[in-house]
């Protein structure tokens, strides 16, 4: 059993592989941050970190006067939207995590999905959203969005990185192949290398953000699920207790579980050493 200073993976995983996703709000706390990371340094094994880009973003859009374009609660990534997103989560908030992985003895490499072919996505396509004032569908071009697929992971590549000590870090930031950045749901992201990894690795996703895992009710920290499989995650969303945010979280969770990957943990960023020791805290997603 691995130390509260030291973690490892368990006897018996074979070649194990951890992908970690850390929210926004986590980035948005210099405090709890600079605990979460020194925490991420300190798991032994392979890893990789998937961030989100917090507040950041939104503030210098603001301060550039770049208005931030919402249809039906939904927001659109404009080309002026794009630039200051690629230029906050690729950059400024990506160097600054790899500046304190490389304190803490992490050799770590701060990545795009356009780095090394490593994440290819596909703009996506004009949608149609029902609106929520009427029956009514809209047609929504969201812009500069990545959607991803089974083949949008370079495993290869990827993999010779994990083999050569680098411990790959993402942003939010991925690419089309033919020169465009675009903008990608980080769980998304985190999701799909699970899965893709799952093939080479055993593999672990673990989302990591301010609240102690899925709550019944969301003021009471006391409150979290400990487990929760397709049969009560259908209760659960039919009594409203999973909703919004949560819904693509799980969503994505459970579709990782269903396409290799060997467990799924939702936790507090403070808790990180205690969540993947065995699911000691937190909530577990199982099939």
């Amino acid at each position: 059993m691995a130390t509260s200073n030291s973690l490892s993976f368990g006897e018996g995983r074979g070649e194990g592989l951890y992908v970690i996703k850390i929210g926004g709000n986590v980035i948005d706390d210099s405090e709890k941050l600079h605990h979460f990371l020194k925490a991420f340094a300190d798991l032994k094994g392979n890893k990789i970190l998937v961030h989100g880009g917090g507040k950041m973003a939104t503030k210098l859009a603001a301060e550039m006067h770049i208005e931030a374009k919402m249809v039906e609660g939904r927001r659109i990534t404009d080309i002026e939207t794009l630039r200051i997103v690629t230029m906050v989560y690729a950059g400024l908030i990506s160097k600054n995590l790899i500046a304190q992985l490389q304190m803490h003895g992490c050799n770590a490499l701060g990545l795009s999905g356009a780095d090394g072919n490593l994440i290819k996505a596909t703009k996506r396509p004009i949608q149609k959203i029902k609106s929520k004032t009427d029956d009514t569908f809209l047609e929504v071009d969201f812009g500069f969005v990545g959607d991803l697929d089974d083949n949008s992971i370079e495993i290869k590549n990827l993999s010779k990185l994990l083999e050569s000590g680098f411990i790959p870090v993402f942003s939010a930031i991925t690419h089309d192949g033919k020169s465009q950045l675009l903008n990608t749901n980080a769980d998304t992201i985190a999701s799909a290398l699970a899965v893709s990894m799952s093939k080479n690795y055993e593999t672990s996703l673990v989302y990591c953000f301010e609240k102690k895992g899925v709550l019944v009710d969301i003021d009471d920290e006391s409150s979290v699920i400990r487990e929760i499989n397709p049969i009560n995650y259908k209760d659960l969303k039919a009594k409203g207790i999973v909703a919004d945010g949560m819904l693509p979280k799980l969503h994505n969770a459970f579709e990782a579980l269903n396409k290799g990957v060997k467990e799924v943990f939702i936790g507090k960023a403070d808790d990180l050493n205690e969540l993947v020791s065995r699911g000691f805290l937190g909530t577990k997603l199982t099939k």
